[in-house]
């Protein structure tokens, strides 16, 4: 089949080329079919009614000229008519071929038929519309353009009308396009969606047709269902309707305006400021400036904030600025046609009626003082103005209210007008400050101008009013009573208390219990600064008896303050009722409890001893002993110190130290160091120091923390240093390490001094073994030495020893003996002691033994160990020797001292050979 069809296509081609020129003359040969387009050509004369073949064929020659891929389009479409994809195809490449080339070529004059010729069978297709009309848009056809986009939507169906519709609103916005066609499209638009109402309303305000945009946003913000599509609240849309409306006021008719801007008022509280200056501009641009003003009036009149205020403000001062300045120049214009004119040229009928009229007042054209003057007076009233605007914020503020009075000092008138209207509309209830200070300075008012009828009347109705606070109402007594002790109305302000503090009558108590709100009427007989103010009058205007019986009226009531009971005894004490007034420091001290009963109990105590002293001292024990009882910790310590100070002064020293000892042991732990101090001088003073050792001890292990235990230890170990009991302050020392921290320099150096000054090398070896025993306790890390390393370390100690005694001055022939004497030998036998070496070198001057040793006479003498110390001769002369009387001293003198030293003795005579133990050897001892 193939090789049969072969010659035959060959053939009906060759033969169609030939007739070619007969037939289409002036065709360029470049558009027929070559022979690569045979096998093409041949599909399509066998099945020419199938899109396939002539779909092949386009796309094989897509680089062809569009000369010839058109010839091979337009073929295609005389077969197939009707499909779409060829058409698009067709239309797409020749819109490619068009658009290079100017909108007057002839390119777009066949693409435009073209689609006509499209249309013809593809009308019910919106893309191939969508090009079209993009097409005409292009080419600036508005006519045309209009034409298609109406046969396009009478075409296609309602549903695919929102395809069409933006293109044909882009043709309405062109500024080519007629205002008038641009409005008919928008409303047929807004026909078929309402929603985009905004976008007529823009075009509208662009084509200044304001009476129509006015009507549309009119109409927008009447529909409840607007939803705005661009995001702009109701808001936002009124303000652009009182724009428009205000601004252009002379082009929009049939709105009421002054109704719609009210509404909008009433509706949008957060910009009344800028709603009700667009009313007044809208007055303004209409030419009624009276109107303008009235609105302007209305507007400060009934802001509620500043802010608002402020604008509205600021609008009208412009607004009488712009009045003034344009009169000004009226009437200098005025002034120079005047001059223009001249005199002669004026009728005799003008010149009567200037005679005539000039001097009558209303027909006096020139008001600019007028102008002037209100410009002045709207400036002065900004201050009113202003604290109206607050007090309609909050007509219960009682500060602004008294602003506003203070506003009006030149103006009595005025002033009482205010606070009539203040005290009218505070309601104590909700006041914010305190209200009865409005009546109170309204009356004052009245008494400044002499006027103390109409004060009182003042007073009297505002004792009726019913406060918040039982204090405002005594307050209003108070000021009332006052105000007649200045113009010296004594008995009536005693008088004016007495009434204010009488207790209501129980039918009066039984009606405001029926009534439910008990007012402060009831209550105020129970104000303790009403009483306060009475008690004062009748101190200094009344009697002793009248004064005792209001202050006990006021312990009856059960209102009394610890002030309130001193002043009562100090009155009384002033009398001369001694008794009277114990008997009131008494009943106070039984009402009130720790911290306020402090001052009272202090000056009971003060003023008991001082009028007593001695006469009645187990009284005044009773009297501290309660009063110590009754404090908490942190209160005891200036009483047991005034209780301390009685029995020194008038008592027992003995009982003085019970006191003592009583207060460190209920002070708290914060202050027992510091009355242990006080407990400490005190009985040195009185008992001696050696009275101080019990106290020291006590104080050492009553629990005191380490810090202060180490102190108290320092003080106590000086102390028996101060005695010459160098063993007992060495102990001390030793005990006071377990509370010292290694690192703590003062404590060291006062122990490190003291070895020193009165220890030997033993000791000083023994107190560094101790401070490093301290710090090897405290340290987190804990070593195990060999033996070599500790004899090193015994080596290293006898050198700092020695090193410490020749800084102190010892002299280096004796250091040398001494550490001869002490080096440790390779045998642990002690070395026997030289029987050649001088007798100065077996002692050093100014050390003692660290321990007691006693031996008997005949060892002593059988070893002839020589240990007297001699002192070096001073002179060279030689004095006789004096023989000196030696006298033991009593045991009880030395107390424990002395049998301890038996102790040690005793413990001395049982060791072997010359074996020394050092100080903390013995205490363990001692404590077996």
């Amino acid at each position: 089949m193939p090789s049969a069809s072969g010659p035959v296509a060959v053939a009906s081609a060759s033969a169609a080329a030939k007739a070619a020129p007969s037939v289409a003359v002036g065709i360029s040969p470049d558009l027929y079919p070559t022979e690569d387009d045979l096998p093409y050509e041949e599909e399509i004369l066998r099945e020419p009614f199938k899109l396939k073949g002539w779909w092949r064929y386009l796309v094989a020659r897509a680089a062809a000229p569009f000369a010839k891929r058109a010839v091979i389009y337009e073929r295609a479409l005389k077969a197939l008519p009707g499909s779409y994809k060829l058409w698009h195809a067709y239309l797409r490449d020749r819109l490619d071929h068009a658009r290079p080339h100017p909108i007057d070529h002839p390119a777009y004059s066949s693409l435009n038929n073209t689609f006509e010729r499209a249309l013809a069978t593809m009308h019910k297709m919106p893309r191939v519309w969508v090009l079209y009309l993009t097409s005409l848009l292009d080419q600036r056809l508005l006519t045309r353009a209009r034409r298609s986009f109406d046969r396009a939507l009478r075409a296609l169906p309602v549903t695919q009308h929102d395809r069409i519709w933006p293109l044909y609103l882009r043709l309405a916005s062109l500024p080519a396009c007629p205002v008038e066609t641009s409005l008919r499209v928008f409303r047929r638009y807004l026909q078929f969606d309402p929603s985009h109402a905004e976008d007529f309303i823009n075009f509208l305000i662009s084509a200044n047709h304001w009476q129509e945009a006015a009507n549309r946003l009119a109409s927008v913000l009447n529909d409840d269902g607007f939803r705005s599509v661009k995001g702009k609240t109701r808001h936002q849309l009124w303000l652009e309707l009182c724009e428009i409306l205000t601004k252009h006021a002379d082009e929009v008719a049939g709105l009421k305006v002054d109704a719609i801007l009210r509404g909008g008022i009433r509706k949008f509280t957060d910009e009344v400021g800028r709603l009700w200056t667009s009313l007044a501009d809208y007055y303004v641009r209409r030419g009624l400036f009276e109107k303008a003003r009235d609105i302007f009036e209305e507007g400060i009149s009934s802001v509620v904030t500043v802010k608002e205020f402020s604008v509205v403000f600021e609008a009208y001062t412009q607004f009488e600025q712009s009045m003034l300045a344009a009169k000004l120049e009226a009437a200098e214009e005025e002034g120079a046609e005047d001059e223009n004119e001249g005199g002669g040229r004026k009728s005799g009928m003008d010149k009567l009626s200037r005679k005539f009229l000039d001097e009558f007042w209303l027909n006096d054209e020139d008001d600019t003082d007028l102008r002037m003057a209100r410009f002045e007076r709207l400036l002065d009233r900004r201050p009113e103005l202003l604290s109206s605007v607050l007090l309609r914020q909050n007509p219960h503020n009682v500060e602004e209210w008294h602003r506003r009075v203070k506003l009006f000092e030149k103006d009595p008138a005025r002033q009482v007008a205010t606070y009539v209207e203040a005290v009218k509309t505070v309601d104590p209830m909700k006041a914010v400050g305190k209200p009865h200070t409005l009546w109170v300075a309204f009356a004052k008012m009245y008494e400044k101008h002499n006027r103390l009828d109409s004060a009182e009347d003042i007073f009297k109705r505002a004792t009726q009013v019913n406060y918040k606070a039982v204090d405002h109402l005594a307050s209003i007594w108070c000021e009332w009573a006052e105000m007649e002790l200045r113009h010296n109305n004594f008995d009536k302000a005693i008088e004016l208390m007495r009434q204010a503090t009488a207790e209501p009558s129980v039918e009066v108590k039984r009606r405001a219990a029926a009534d439910g709100d008990e007012p402060v009427q009831m209550k105020v007989h129970k104000s303790l600064k009403m009483w306060s103010f009475y008690v004062d009058l009748e101190e200094s205007l009344g009697t002793l008896d009248s004064t005792g019986a209001v202050y006990e009226r006021i312990l009856d009531l059960r209102i009394a303050t610890p002030q309130i009971i001193l002043n009562y005894a100090y009155l009384l004490e002033e009398h001369k009722y001694f008794e009277d007034a114990f008997k009131v420091y008494e009943r106070g001290v039984k009402i009130f409890k720790y911290p306020h009963v402090k001052a009272i109990w202090v000056t009971y105590l003060t003023k008991f001893v001082q009028r007593y002293k001695r006469s009645k001292l187990e009284r005044a024990r009773e009297l501290f002993h309660e009063a110590v009882q009754q404090a908490p910790p942190e209160e005891k310590k200036p009483l047991y110190l005034q209780w301390a100070k009685l029995e020194e002064d008038y008592g027992l020293a003995k009982r003085a130290m019970n006191v003592y000892d009583e207060a460190v042991r209920a002070v708290p732990n914060s202050e027992k160091m510091a009355m242990y101090e006080i407990y400490i001088a005190r009985a040195a003073e009185l008992f001696g120091v050696p009275r101080t050792r019990q106290i020291y001890e006590q104080a050492i292990e009553s629990g005191l923390p380490d810090r202060d235990v180490l102190t108290m230890c320092m003080k106590f170990a000086e102390l028996e240093r101060s005695l010459g009991e160098i063993d007992r302050s060495r102990a001390i020392y030793v005990h006071a390490s377990n509370y010292s921290d290694p690192n703590n320099p003062d404590f060291w150096k006062k122990w490190n001094d003291f070895e020193i000054q009165h220890g030997n090398e033993d000791t000083f070896r023994e107190m560094l073994r101790i401070k490093r025993t301290v710090a090897a306790s405290r340290s987190q890390t804990h070593f195990i030495l060999p033996e070599y390393l500790m004899q090193r370390d015994q080596r290293l100690n006898l050198d700092e020893a020695v090193d410490t005694l020749k800084r102190a001055g010892v002299p280096e022939d004796e250091m040398a003996a001494l550490e001869r004497q002490l080096a440790p030998g390779p045998s642990t036998a002690p070395p026997a002691a030289p029987s050649t070496a001088p007798a100065s070198a077996n002692r050093m001057m100014n050390f003692v033994s660290a321990g007691v040793e006693a031996q008997a006479e005949s060892s002593r003498q059988q070893a002839g160990n020589n240990e007297d110390i001699e002192l070096p001769d001073e002179s060279d002369d030689e004095e006789p020797d004096v023989q000196i009387a030696e006298k033991s001293v009593p045991a009880a003198v030395f107390g424990e001292l002395g049998k301890r030293a038996a102790e040690n003795n005793e413990e001395s005579s049982g060791a072997q050979g010359n074996e020394q133990l050092g100080a903390l050897e013995r205490i363990k001892r001692r404590r077996q």
